[in-house]
């Protein structure tokens, strides 16, 4: 059986459900809003989070409240097939990949639910072990200013100094900032961040920048670039470390991809789903590709989800799931180090 069937078989028991708003405002011209789908049924709370970027979507969902009705299903598999029937959205979202983020929030709590409901978890049910979780801290360099400064990395490296990064070059990356970061040896991923358009994130190709990145760290991840006429020849030799993120929401998007990859991220909000998640980690396992978990700046419950699955499925990989403290600029001491020892918490009991 396949991951999916050995969970879609779980019975579940919904009657009732509801939302919760989490913020957090990283920066005066920042506020992440996300949403924590409630399930519940006599007693137990099954939690998801829909991690939606847009504020305007986020509101909307929650000003609506809980207009579905969740009762019929009576096993995980009815409830992802009633997923598949209703829209989520009162009013149509932003941007179309929205509706993969609020998917695998209400089929994450269902699953919690129908964990907690058989008294176990998701750990116990598979008959596998949690598994120390490695893990790297995300960040980008810019400062106050708008300009890179290696400063934001040193100030968490003074507090952790074993702690390895994913960084997200920006254009003003130049020879002696590469250098200096290329000389902490912590640098595990470059996001280079080139599939994105049209986002507050996106950044223009540079292949010089290029050139100089795959040079200087030339054991570190190279997620999402973007391949055209003038990066192609730089990245040639360096395709054994190309991994990607952005474009992949299931099977079909690893298996359309011009060159297989030896690690790809996989995270469970971008795929959507209970099926298309587990489904890419049994294909990822049969094709001998190695995975990673990435985070989507969760506030609550999604992130110890993603830590959760991480864990369990691939927790040696190059996983950017660290910890929330971690995104403080300074973070405190004492908190986790990787590989940390993963909570029982995420998917089941404790509860």
């Amino acid at each position: 059986m396949s991951t999916f069937e050995r969970v879609a078989e779980l019975p579940v028991q919904i009657d009732s459900y509801a939302f919760e708003g989490l913020s957090f405002q990283p920066s005066p011209e920042f506020e992440r809003l996300t949403t924590v789908i409630q399930l519940f049924s006599d007693g137990l709370a099954g939690n998801g989070e829909d991690i939606t970027y847009e504020a305007l979507d986020a509101i909307a969902l929650q000003d609506a409240g809980p207009v579905h009705d969740l009762s019929g299903p009576r096993t995980i598999a009815e409830f992802c097939e009633l997923m598949d029937s209703l829209d989520l959205f009162p009013s149509p979202p932003e941007r179309e990949v929205s509706r993969l983020y609020r998917r695998w929030a209400f089929e994450s709590a269902a699953l919690d639910l129908a964990l907690k409901q058989a008294d176990t978890t998701l750990a116990g049910h598979l008959g596998m072990r949690l598994e120390p979780l490695t893990f790297v801290a995300s960040m980008g360099l810019k400062g106050p200013d708008g300009k890179s400064h290696i400063s934001a990395l040193q100030a968490k490296l003074d507090v952790y100094p074993e702690l390895k990064f994913k960084l997200d070059p920006a254009l003003d990356w130049d020879d002696e900032l590469v250098a200096r970061l290329a000389g902490t040896g912590a640098v595990n991923t470059l996001d280079l961040k080139g599939r994105y358009k049209g986002t507050v994130v996106d950044i223009e190709t540079d292949p010089m920048l290029y050139g100089r990145l795959v040079e200087a760290f030339p054991d570190a991840w190279l997620e999402d670039p973007d391949i055209n006429d003038e990066t192609r020849g730089i990245l040639a030799p360096h395709m054994d470390r190309v991994t990607w993120d952005e474009p992949i929401h299931s099977v079909a998007d690893i298996e359309a991809l011009d060159h297989k990859p030896a690690v790809i991220n996989i995270k469970p909000s971008r795929m959507g789903g209970l099926r298309s998640t587990f489904d890419a980690y049994d294909f990822c396992a049969r094709e001998g590709i190695a995975a990673y978990g990435g985070g989507q700046w969760e506030l609550g419950v999604g992130r110890e989800q993603i830590q959760y699955l991480a864990a369990l499925f691939h927790p040696d990989g190059p996983n950017d799931t660290a910890p929330r403290g971690y995104n403080a600029k300074v973070p405190e001491p004492g908190l986790p180090t990787s590989p940390m020892d993963t909570p029982e918490i995420g998917f089941g009991i404790p509860h």
